[in-house]
This record gives structure tokens, C-alpha cells and sequence, in this order.
């Protein structure tokens, strides 16, 4: 859907956290994670939302987006 042959899907054995810039981070319990080069879309488990961050070197990931699907976190990359 997203049209990028290299995307992969990760180990949601990670550390995900949500920036929400008004104050401090939120962990995330990542269900899926997947990778779109240094881009990663999260969706947490128990959520419907999906949440767009940076992978980190360490194989985190720092969200600082949200959508309310799938469809249009792909549309967001």
C-alpha cells in the first residue's frame, strides 16, 4: 500500500515512546511495528490509532505523529 518494496516489519520487542511536546514522554506497548527506512509506523496494543516516529540507532523508536488508521499513516509517510 505504501508502494516501498523495502519496508519491513519489526520485533515489537522494542522501546517506543510518544512525544507529546506539551510535556513529558509516553511509553508505548507497541502490538505492530514497521519500518519504512528511518521511518516506523507503531500501532499499540489495545489502540486503534497508529503512530508515526523516527527509528533510533538503538532500534527505538520516537513517535510524534498519530492517525486514526493505517490508511492514513501510509498516506502520512
Amino acid at each position: 500500500m505504501s508502494g516501498d518494496e523495502e519496508a519491513l516489519a519489526l520485533s515489537p520487542d522494542r522501546r517506543v515512546t510518544w512525544s507529546a511536546f506539551s510535556g513529558p514522554d509516553e511509553e508505548v506497548d507497541p502490538e505492530i511495528v514497521l519500518a519504512f527506512h528511518d521511518l516506523c509506523l507503531v500501532k499499540p496494543v489495545d489502540d486503534d490509532q497508529w503512530y508515526m516516529g523516527d527509528l533510533k540507532q538503538d532500534g527505538s523508536v520516537l513517535c510524534w505523529s498519530a492517525y486514526d488508521g493505517l490508511y492514513e499513516a501510509l498516506r502520512g509517510l
